[in-house]
């Protein structure tokens, strides 16, 4: 039985990537000198698939961004103001990804969104009706990367993103759609396939996740008639191998049409699809290869080969075993690189997580064991053992809590308009508040602080002593700037989810278990070990010190159940419902606790609330919306209705679930909206939205520092489709990735551009 998998992580063992691109950014490192580092990286993921014995190893699947935005380029699909730059080819990719501000020009990055039902982020190509599709086929990155591993003595499949699933996700403009650009997508694709063929490639990987969402009659035939097309000009000039992959759920709606096209292999998603075994029962196409995602790409935790081997020999009633291929379910580029670098963590607990490397000698255990080898017979006894074992002792504790909640748990009283208007009288802000999301830039001397700490090289007194400074230093920043609502900066947070994970009983902790978020933003999510509960208050000292050293109030912040579900790598024996109540519960303690220790306002950040919703809208409430939301009512149903409450959403999403999001019964929402140009305004206005709502006025993901003229633009556009007396003023996001000098330029342009705004409406 042969192995595959989909793509491997790109960022680095040890994020040399990152680190390599942010010396580049700062001039640091020559253009050379950071491809020979992504070199070196593509060299060492061909390798360690080499050794674990994977036959389909891919290419492409590297990027220095995003393969969406590598895609983009590969087609010609460069928007006017980027080129007009006149950067060289890798500034002016870098420049679509983050955006540029220097003597060339000045133009903001990109959209950006959630990629499918991940943490990952991609870049949203922008199409319009000036775009025309070209490419230099020899210089392009699938050959160039594919001829680089063949250098290199590894046969690979060249991995792209398929032109159904590009052009799906593509922001068209100009009343163009995807129907405008079939032909010339597919003419490009052609020519690189064949170019791919003619250089030794027996086999091509097209990624169409797309076929994942609903799909109704229409888009059904519209796929089948796209790749007809697609398929005979292919074969028309080579005979390349076809592999159609697809991941995060089933193909339920276009599996027949799938089955008719006639590839020569399929990838389907057995982890997150839940219909797929079903549909492979019902007439899988003879002699075609199965590519089975039968060893999860999403989370960490050991394989069960015991089960694995039952999937599999059902799908060989069906299948003869030859036509099978281990894979998984999604790319490795959503788990870190590998336990061997766990070297602080108890080892009976490394036993149970699966990290990349050891993905790929999962793949290879399963492998052997099919094809009758004696080390695969050792790796299931092996397996069984471990599975034998009890992980983790349940808390009767925290059971009893879920068990107990009733139905004023989920309801804050009085009503939203009674709340909100002993809040404009408890708090007396000027009109459009100014506020920002929550974290400040976390500078070398932070994150020094932080680390020596850890190291235990500071005594906590000093640790302490430091972060008051700093905290004491950004208020003191934010009032002579102008601000309305303050924040403390968070200086003694490493991450939104990290910090308060490490602050709850229930989690687990890696030193090395980075992956990547967006470019070179890496995160390193904490794992859900057990049930989860609080130790003790966690932000109270940090927030009411803050309040101590100024007069306008200070938000206190917290993360919310949701995101920290979503944003940690979950454990996989108790439900997500549950799993969520839990964490919901123990916040609830802290939200009170600040409350009962004068803060006045308090914000819960949901940034990842759209990020598990179900792909198929079918799926929304029954497996989501109806705990997700309750989830978050459970933290302020029993707060005064003086308090305050605020919520910060992100990178994502949210028009279709906007009247869910006003029903969190949260006083204040703020959205990331800048790079998605302002677009949930009428997404607001569309479900007349009740909440008081802040859209980011610019994005902090850009070192680019927004003008007061763009800024007021912004507001102009806000104050149209927003009440007045609803509208907050805060950028996109928390400030931690920015520098000192950046966040002061842009916020000093912000409080300006407000008070300019504010001076017109209050004489209306």
């Amino acid at each position: 039985m042969k192995t595959s998998i989909i793509g491997f992580p790109r960022i680095g063992e040890k994020r040399e990537l990152k680190f390599a691109c942010e010396k580049y950014f700062k001039g640091t490192i020559s253009s050379d000198e950071l491809q020979k580092v992504a070199s070196d990286i593509r060299s060492f993921g061909w390798k360690k698939q080499n050794e674990n014995g994977i036959d389909f190893i891919p290419s492409n699947d590297f990027s220095f961004y995003d393969n969406m935005l590598d895609t983009a380029v590969m087609l010609g699909c460069i928007p006017e103001r980027y080129k007009n730059l006149n950067l060289s080819e890798l500034d002016t990719y870098f420049a679509m990804a983050h955006g540029y501000q220097g003597e060339k020009g000045d133009v903001k990055a990109l959209a950006m969104k959630k990629w499918f039902n991940t943490n990952y982020h991609y870049i949203v190509p922008e199409i319009d009706a000036k775009t025309k599709f070209s490419c230099d086929i020899e210089k392009s990155k699938p050959v160039v990367e594919f001829l680089e591993a063949k250098k290199e003595g590894f046969d690979t499949v060249p991995y792209l993103i398929g032109p159904y699933t590009f052009l799906h996700l593509v922001h068209y403009f100009d009343n163009k759609n995807s129907h405008d650009f079939i032909s010339e997508a597919i003419a490009i694709y052609v020519k690189i396939i064949k170019s791919l063929c003619e250089k030794g490639a027996e086999w091509i990987s097209l990624a169409e996740p797309a076929l994942v969402f609903d799909m109704d009659n229409r888009e059904v035939a519209y796929f089948k008639s796209f790749y007809s097309e697609f398929l005979y000009e292919i074969r028309s000039v080579c005979g390349i191998k076809i592999l159609l992959q697809t991941y995060f759920g089933d193909i339920r709606n276009v599996y027949k049409e799938v089955y008719s096209l006639g590839f020569d292999a399929i990838g389907l998603d057995f982890y997150e699809g839940k219909e797929t075994a079903k549909i492979v029962n019902d007439s899988f196409p003879q002699n075609t290869k199965l590519f089975a995602g039968i060893v999860c790409g999403k989370n960490i935790w050991r394989n069960d080969y015991s089960k694995t081997q039952n999937t599999i020999n059902e799908i060989a009633k069906k299948i003869s075993l030859e036509n099978i291929v281990i894979n998984t379910s999604c790319s490795l580029l959503h788990v870190p690189y590998t336990t061997k670098n766990e070297t602080k963590l108890d080892s009976e607990k490394v036993k149970y997580l699966s990290f990349a490397e050891e993905k790929l000698e999962e793949i290879r255990n399963l492998s052997d064991l099919f094809n009758g080898n004696i080390d695969g017979k050792n790796s299931l006894e092996n397996n069984q053992k471990l599975f034998a074992t009890q992980r983790t002792i349940p808390n009767q504790e925290v059971k009893n809590k879920l068990l107990n909640l009733k139905e004023s748990d989920f309801e804050r009283l009085p009503s939203f308009a009674e709340r909100e208007a002993i809040q404009k009288k408890e708090f007396a802000l000027p009109l459009f508040p100014t506020t920002t999301i929550g974290s400040f830039p976390q500078t070398a001397d932070v994150r020094a602080n932080r680390a020596a700490f850890k190291k235990g090289s500071i005594s906590l007194d000093e640790y302490k002593k430091f972060n008051k400074e700093k905290i004491a230093q950004c208020i003191k920043l934010q009032e002579e700037l102008g601000l309305d609502v303050l924040v403390h900066g968070e200086f003694e947070r490493n991450d939104m989810v990290e910090y308060f994970g490490d602050h709850l009983c229930g989690y687990i902790f890696t030193e090395n278990g980075w992956v990547q978020s967006y470019g070179t933003r890496c995160v390193k999510p904490p794992v859900i070990w057990g049930d989860v509960s609080r130790k003790e208050s966690i932000t109270v000292e940090w927030s009411t010190f803050a309040q101590s050293c100024t007069k306008k109030p200070v938000k206190g912040m917290l993360t919310g159940p949701v995101t920290i579900l979503n944003w940690s790598f979950p454990r996989e024996d108790l439900s997500l419902k549950d799993k969520v109540y839990q964490i919901a519960l123990a916040m609830k303690d802290e939200v009170l606790d600040l409350e009962k220790n004068g803060i006045r306002i308090i914000q819960i950040d949901e940034a990842a609330l759209r990020e598990k919703l179900p792909l198929r809208k079918t799926d929304w409430h029954s497996c989501y919306l109806d705990w997700a939301i309750p989830s978050f009512r459970i933290l302020h149903a029993h707060v005064k209705p003086q308090t305050q409450i605020h919520t910060h959403m992100c990178y994502s999403e949210f028009g279709d679930i906007i009247k869910d999001i006003d029903n969190m019964d949260a006083d204040v929402i703020t959205f990331e909206a800048s790079r998605s140009d302002l677009s949930i305004l009428d997404d607001l206005n569309k479900a007349s939205f009740r909440t008081e709502v802040g859209p980011g006025v610019y994005d902090i993901h850009s070192p680019r520092v927004p003008s007061v003229e763009e800024i007021k633009s912004a507001l102009e556009k806000m104050v149209k489709k927003i009440d007045t007396l609803k509208l907050w003023v805060n950028p996109d996001c928390g400030l931690k990735t920015r520098g000192d000098v950046e966040t002061k330029a842009a916020l000093q342009n912000l409080v300006e551009a407000t008070v300019e705004i504010r001076k017109e409406y209050i004489k209306k």
